[in-house]
């Protein structure tokens, strides 16, 4: 076995007819591990909370991370005003709420802090700068293969028999291709390269996208004294952060419990109408399904205002049609509009990576990289694949998926457990 540095961990890697074929199907490899419980791709939240009811459980599991820190999207991707936008009951992970102490809605260095006590307190050691290149079900071994590369272009080969696939929705950002990008002479950045508005003072700064991402930085430039116009090529719908008192979103979760969607969706606009006035007016026209209903059948989130649609009002910020193409430090719009800018922020999100490095073609979808079933049933696939995180729900459906995954994997645990006992006393 001179090539292959063997990690024999495990009741399984005992059995000498999976070393044999361990052995016959390896050659290629430089080093390979054997791994007795699941592989987790991703130490996001979604990531953690599967290693921590995994452990629960009494089941180990080795998480891949290709950063150099857990939840990487939000230590290196996100800019410095950003809170979470939920109420802190509904972004906890299973079995560890957030300290009484961090305010209804954490900011982004308190929820860093939560999740690195989380994974502290669960001892969840991810293996740092190890991006997975391939994941493949063999059918003869009967394991999955997940094949990583570290900094220093070292393969391994990890072998398991349940992937857990935790990258989430926002693996990738998405930058359009806009014509005369390359001529526009001015910085172009995604808004996972933005910190804050301060580089931006005294300038004119076009935010490309409507959704909280590109209100929020919209807030922000304006608060660090640049000039922000919003780019909205879609429809919108904008609700209050709060409505009578509560919170927007756990005052539909409550009242979703007792009337039908289409009657929560319909209550939540007419109190936004009295509360936000009619959105249309200032350039950002609503979609004609409900918030609520929207959500559910594209995961496009409402916006929960923090303060823009105020500076709207004002003239603070203005609200500019979508983009024709670009020029020298122009940008012409498609209403025939052409205007100066010294910079341009891309709120144009994020997409999932999973078709890039997964070879399965039943429950993740080519086109978008989710599951192909919708929630609640898009957690658990075929030979023992599971996701979480791609509910588009947030953090409180990874929370749901996380649960059921430990619990699903235990079952086969146990199951094994006792037929190796059995084994043993024979």
């Amino acid at each position: 076995m001179d090539y292959c540095l063997r990690e024999i961990e495990g009741k399984q890697a005992h059995d000498p007819l999976f070393i044999e074929k361990m052995n016959s199907k390896s050659s290629s490899s430089p080093r390979c591990v054997c791994v007795p419980g699941p592989v987790i791709v991703g130490a996001g939240p979604s990531g953690l909370a599967a290693a921590a009811c995994l452990k629960e459980k009494g089941i180990p599991s080795v998480i891949l991370e290709r950063s150099n820190c857990i939840a990487s999207l939000w230590q290196l991707k996100t800019y410095d005003r950003l809170r979470l936008h939920l109420p802190k009951q509904f972004c906890e992970l299973p079995l560890m709420g957030f300290p009484t102490h961090f305010p209804t809605y954490p900011t982004k260095q308190q929820f860093i802090d939560y999740l690195e006590s989380y994974a502290e307190r669960f001892d969840v050691r991810p293996r740092f700068n190890e991006t997975v290149k391939q994941a493949e079900f063999d059918g003869t071994l009967g394991f999955w293969r997940v094949k990583g590369v570290n900094k220093a272009e070292m393969v391994t080969e990890y072998v398991c028999r349940w992937l857990i696939v935790a990258t989430g929705e926002n693996a990738e950002a998405v930058v359009p291709e806009i014509e005369g990008m390359g001529e526009f002479g001015g910085p172009i950045k995604h808004t996972s390269l933005y910190k804050s508005g301060q580089e931006f003072r005294g300038k004119r700064v076009l935010v490309v996208g409507c959704g909280n991402s590109g209100m929020e930085v919209c807030l922000d430039l304006c608060n660090h004294n640049a000039s922000p116009s919003l780019a909205v090529r879609d429809t919108v719908h904008v609700l209050p952060r709060r409505m009578l008192g509560k919170s927007t979103f756990g005052l539909s979760m409550w009242l979703l419990k007792w009337l039908p969607m289409r009657i929560v969706d319909r209550f939540l606009l007419i109190v936004s109408w009295l509360m936000l006035g009619d959105t249309a007016r200032f350039g950002l026209d609503r979609p004609r399904l409900g918030p609520l209903q929207l959500k559910n059948l594209s995961g496009k989130t409402p916006v929960l205002d923090m303060g823009t649609l105020s500076k709207i009002k004002s003239g603070d910020i203005k609200v500019r049609p979508g983009i024709k193409r670009l020029k020298r430090h122009t940008v012409e719009f498609v209403d025939g509009r052409a205007e100066n800018f010294d910079g341009i922020i891309l709120a144009t999100g994020y997409r999932s990576n999973v078709p890039r490095w997964l070879k399965e073609g039943n429950m993740f979808s080519e086109e978008d990289g989710f599951p192909r079933r919708p929630f609640p049933n898009g957690w658990k696939g075929e030979n023992g694949l599971y996701a979480v995180g791609f509910t588009k729900r947030g953090l409180l459906g990874a929370s749901m998926d996380a649960k059921r995954i430990a619990e699903d994997i235990a079952l086969c645990w146990k199951i094994d457990a006792k037929q190796s006992t059995c084994a043993f006393a024979r």
